[in-house]
């Protein structure tokens, strides 16, 4: 019973929790700004579970349709799925469960918040196919991903403000940076499967393009601070997230696989020390 849960478990990846944090730092920045640095506690905890839930259920979609090519990839082929440990009606039926634990937790929200969460499931469940069909799966990753900021926008205050939909674009950039780094470890591989990646259409080029979009990502965050007249704290966070970057260009400079991985990991980091910038602006603001 205990194997058999652990399996469950590590569907679920909740041995890897990098994806929820992922997920989860843009939706607080979302919130912290939103409200302006004080959050509805009923909503943030709804985030937070909502968080959990869809990257579960999101590794559940991915690893059912990757399940003959995850035994093909050096990095995967231990994925539960791919060894048999769970079938794959178990795995539906896990699906289903967190499927409907999530619906729960949008009927609580208001009904901007629910079309926004209808949107980002469909593109949660195409997403893991895109890697047949387009060169960029990333993109589809990066729009689902940042689906939790309008989200967290229409739930706060019952609306998406131009903000909003700024930030939305700035975690979708974010998605595409630290997913290419995550495809560099699978590069080989996946071409030999036949998967598609954004790491496979950069080619040569991948860490120039992937600098030049970390830039993107830190003019971009220049730009919201200013349009949102944050101080010191933020600015102290910008210079936090450019040093991370840089040294994630240390990482993938030999673009080795191990290397790269934890290149994608760091990118908890950056989205942590946004929010800590974030919210002590808003916090020092408050308290003046």
């Amino acid at each position: 019973m205990l194997k058999q849960l652990s399996a469950y478990a590590r569907l679920m990846r909740l041995d890897r929790p990098i994806g929820i944090w992922l997920l989860a730092w843009p939706m607080m920045w979302a919130l912290w700004i939103a409200a302006e640095g004080r959050p509805d506690e009923r909503i943030l905890i709804i985030f937070m579970l909502g968080a959990l839930i869809t990257r579960s259920a999101g590794c559940i979609v991915n690893d059912l349709a990757d399940r003959h090519l995850d035994a093909q990839v050096a990095r995967t082929r231990s994925r539960p799925l791919a060894t048999g440990e769970v079938s794959v009606m178990e795995a539906l039926v896990l699906f289903v469960g967190l499927g409907l634990f999530a619906v729960g937790l949008a009927l609580m929200l208001n009904r901007d918040s629910q079309l926004i969460a209808a949107a980002a499931t469909a593109l949660l469940l195409i997403y893991p196919f895109m890697k047949r069909y387009i060169s960029i799966p990333q993109l589809i990753l990066g729009l689902a991903f940042g689906c939790a900021v309008p989200m967290a926008f229409a739930a706060q205050t019952g609306s998406v403000p131009q903000q909003g939909w700024f930030v939305f674009a700035i975690t979708a950039l974010w998605a595409i940076i630290y997913d290419t780094m995550y495809a560099m470890c699978d590069r080989q591989d996946d071409l030999d499967a036949g998967i598609k990646s954004t790491a496979i259409l950069f080619g040569d080029a991948d860490r120039f393009v992937i600098g030049a979009m970390q830039i993107t990502f830190l003019l971009a965050l220049g730009l919201l601070g200013r349009q949102l007249a944050f101080g010191g704290w933020y600015a102290a966070a910008m210079v936090g997230v450019a040093l991370l970057m840089t040294y994630q260009q240390h990482l993938i400079r030999d673009r080795e696989p191990k290397r790269c991985l934890q290149a994608f990991q760091n990118n908890h980091y950056i989205g942590m020390v946004l929010f800590v910038g974030i919210a002590l602006d808003y916090f020092y603001a408050l308290a003046a």
